[in-house]
């Protein structure tokens, strides 16, 4: 791997995987695009440093967010913040699930396949389109005989609290994300909108719960590169890639997670769904 590869594929990881465009479909686009033909378990190292950058930029944009819920969880406050670390932790046991018993199967049996990361980005397309018509924050008005959308006045007083169902259903929608092509945010903002919760709460519920997964899935992967002696001194991919990709993904992921957040309180993400249809398009005729 070059260096201007680790550059480009971080920018991709650091922007994708907070705009509903799926990081990891377009991950294997762009390795498609740069022919880089290092097999998957030679680069697992530069997968583990892009998931730490994401999660760090996370961590520094909603630090303020972050901060509240782990006083309120550690000091027992049992408040709305208290209550809603548990909620986040709860919305984590699907994916728990499919991390320890299918993530070797999924990756073995669909890694690399732009054909389901093209239907995967149709599906993502029709969820953020869905979730766009049957937003609650949205209301219909009749002007000049047609009918228009219009956003609520007071977007406080539209859409409810994420409650534990909730919590629980965006976990599976997170669970089902896994697959190459289906947005991880895409799929878990869509899926609490259509539920009729704040557009706000989702946004920053989506990119907070995605935290323990990912440094579980970090560690795991971590755990398999320490464990595999056939990983162990692989120069495939070197330092300054690594270090590249990891600034890269920090920097890009903290501008597109605050790009994201604003999106979403704008109700925007329709537009993401015409360019997933495209870019699904693309990669079926492709393949």
């Amino acid at each position: 791997m070059e260096w201007y590869h680790a550059l480009i594929l971080g920018i991709v990881q650091g922007l994708a995987e907070y705009l509903p465009v799926s990081s990891s479909g377009h991950l294997e686009i762009f390795r498609e695009i740069l022919g880089i033909d290092i097999p998957g378990d030679k680069i697992l190292q530069f997968d583990i440093i892009l998931h730490a950058a994401t999660v760090c930029s996370t961590i520094v944009v909603l630090w303020h967010i972050f901060k509240k819920l782990l006083i309120s969880f550690f000091t027992f406050r049992r408040d709305s913040d208290y209550y809603m670390v548990w909620k986040i932790l709860l919305s984590c046991v699907p994916i728990a699930f499919v991390g320890f018993a299918l993530k070797d199967y999924i990756e073995e049996f669909f890694g690399g396949s732009l054909l389901l990361v093209g239907v995967c980005l149709l599906v993502t397309a029709f969820l953020l389109a869905f979730a766009h018509f049957t937003d609650r924050e949205k209301i219909l008005v009749k002007r000049d005989g047609r009918i228009e959308s219009k956003e609520v006045m007071e977007p406080a007083e539209a859409g409810r609290d994420i409650t534990w169902i909730d919590a629980f259903i965006i976990g599976c929608a997170q669970a089902f994300a896994v697959l190459p092509g289906l947005s991880r945010s895409g799929t878990t903002i869509a899926t609490g909108i259509v539920l009729g919760d704040k557009r706000s709460k989702v946004a920053y519920f989506s990119f907070l719960m995605v935290i323990i997964p990912i440094l579980g899935e970090a560690l795991l992967d971590l755990f398999k590169l320490v464990n595999d002696p056939t990983q162990q001194g692989d120069t495939s991919v070197g330092v300054e890639c690594l270090l590249i990709g990891f600034f890269a993904s920090f920097v890009v992921g903290c501008c597109a997670c605050k790009w994201m957040i604003d999106l979403v309180r704008r109700g925007k993400l329709v537009w993401f769904a015409i360019y997933c249809v495209i870019m699904g398009i693309v990669c079926i005729l492709w393949r």
